[in-house]
């Protein structure tokens, strides 16, 4: 029996022990729902900032065109201190401060994530992301005006939100194969772009109350979410007393699920390293990929709202709040674009030519979408979910299927305990360029926009020069395979004819 996960994980309170196929398939779909729920809620949480930023700073100069206040602002005076003349460097600084320490988090959690019960590690994550969260919103009742407060308090946001990533897909990661890996997950990594469009609506919906609120109920929910997760997330098949190699998904032996390691293969216990995993031919070219496109896609994440309420769209400046739900357009572009780099590298089987592919797209889009994305609201509408879809599907494909193919990658046969680990690395190097993008447009918006995006434009060609190593191996590796097959067409030919 291959077991996945050590007996340090235990049964969920609230689950009962079921047998067969169909407890297979119903233990997967609890699985995928939990996990979508949970990340769901976590990118709700981490998209508010970028819709309460513009009630918090909302006479920053933007540009040369940003000489006067706005008579849209004129009823709205901000809140002290990001409401002064360098309101936007400090909102940059906050964000960064969240990204730094959850990208340092997130390898420190992977590691613990291999060697504790990833459904407390996820819960403990959930529930202290929503005090936390709650408690910078709190600032709003208790009329705090100090910087620190709100940074300490979202640095701590920070570090529970960083056990999220690593323990959702650890535990996917366990239930699912590699059949249909890259389609499966990027269905399933939609959590992260409906998470930011239910975050921006909701938090957009509810500024007229108060920018407090737009943090109050979003932390609740997600608290709420965090106790289900503890009592109905089974980790592994091995939790659950099952062994994926014995049961058939289908009557028919063919169709049976792949299981995540090979069949009668055994798992040593012992977790893998930090520095082992770096070793993993392919890890440092996806993390490094994955540092500057995560850099573009959580530029849009925090400063999108921003941008767009700055900006004229035909000549007209729109509210906060519908800057906020425009944005999500953006997201929205991102579930098809997860989709689709899924599915294409399912079927060419080609990880890195599909993620680099997206990744050249994504530089002329953004080029258009700054261009002529001003014109008129549906142009803008049409730009923007073209670029989400380039931007956010290799971001996509990186977190989600190419994580789980490098954690249980044949140098460490098939071992599954690797995979909170590498998806740590992978996603935590990108969570370095998740930070540092933010903050650079804090600073850079002040003088253009135009730089920002140019900024964004470097980051996604070199996001895709990064795999050229890996793309150039998947091509060989095609060409050598089609090679074989009209050799050996040619010699079954050849003998029918003689």
């Amino acid at each position: 029996m291959a077991k996945s996960h050590e007996t340090t994980s235990r049964k969920p309170p609230g689950l009962r022990l079921f047998k067969g196929a169909k407890a297979l398939r119903n233990y997967q779909t609890l699985v995928l729902v939990l996990t979508f729920l949970a990340y769901t809620c976590f990118h709700m949480t981490r998209k508010i900032t970028s819709i309460v930023k513009s009630e918090l700073d909302p006479q920053t100069k933007v540009g040369s065109a940003w000489g006067r206040l706005h008579t849209r602002d004129s009823l709205n005076i901000g809140w002290s201190p990001f409401n002064t003349s360098d309101g936007s460097t400090l909102l940059g600084e906050i964000d960064v401060a969240f990204l730094a320490v959850y990208s340092l988090g997130m390898f420190f959690a992977g590691h613990l994530g291999d060697r504790m019960d990833l459904r407390i590690v996820l819960t403990i994550g959930m529930i202290g992301t929503a005090i936390f969260t709650a408690l910078f919103g709190a600032g709003y009742w208790l009329n705090i005006h100090n910087f620190y407060y709100f940074l300490v308090f979202q640095m701590i946001a920070g570090l529970f939100q960083s056990s999220g990533w690593p323990s959702v897909v650890a535990v996917v990661g366990n239930w699912f194969g590699k059949s249909k890996r890259g389609l499966i997950m990027g269905i399933w990594n939609a959590h992260t772009s409906i998470g930011n469009i239910s975050g921006s609506l909701l938090a957009a919906s509810l500024l007229k109350f108060g920018w407090g609120w737009s943090f109050a109920i979003p932390s609740i929910i997600m608290a709420l979410a965090g106790l289900v997760v503890f009592f109905f997330l089974p980790v592994s098949p091995d939790v659950m007393e099952m062994d994926i190699d014995d049961v058939e998904v289908n009557s028919d032996k063919d169709t049976a699920k792949e299981p995540l390691l090979e069949p009668g293969q055994e798992v040593k216990h012992k977790a893998i390293g930090f520095l082992e995993a770096w070793r993993i031919p392919g890890v440092a070219p996806f993390a490094l990929c994955l540092f500057f496109s995560k850099l573009v896609a959580y530029t849009f994440l925090y400063w999108l709202p921003f941008y767009i309420s700055h900006t004229p769209i035909g000549n007209e400046y729109l509210s906060d709040a519908m800057a906020g739900s425009l944005s999500t357009v953006f997201d929205v572009g991102g579930v098809l674009g997860g989709v689709l780099a899924g599915h294409i590298s399912d079927r060419l089987n080609a990880r890195a030519i599909t993620a680099a592919s997206f990744m050249y797209c994504a530089t002329p889009a953004l080029f258009l979408y700054r261009t002529y994305g001003s014109m008129s609201m549906m142009l803008n509408i049409c730009l923007m979910f073209i670029t989400g879809m380039f931007v956010n599907g290799p971001y996509a494909l990186i977190t989600t299927a190419v994580s789980a193919d490098l954690g249980t990658h044949s140098s460490w046969n098939g071992n599954s305990r690797a995979l909170a680990t590498v998806t740590a690395i992978i996603d935590g190097t990108g969570s370095v360029g998740a930070a540092i993008g933010p903050l650079l447009t804090g600073y850079i918006s002040t003088e253009s926009w135009s730089a920002v995006f140019t900024m964004l434009m470097a980051a996604a060609l070199l996001a895709g020069l990064l795999l050229t190593h890996l793309v150039c191996a998947e091509l060989r590796g095609k060409l050598s395979s089609n090679g074989s097959k009209v050799v050996a067409n040619a010699q079954t030919t050849c003998s029918d004819q003689v």
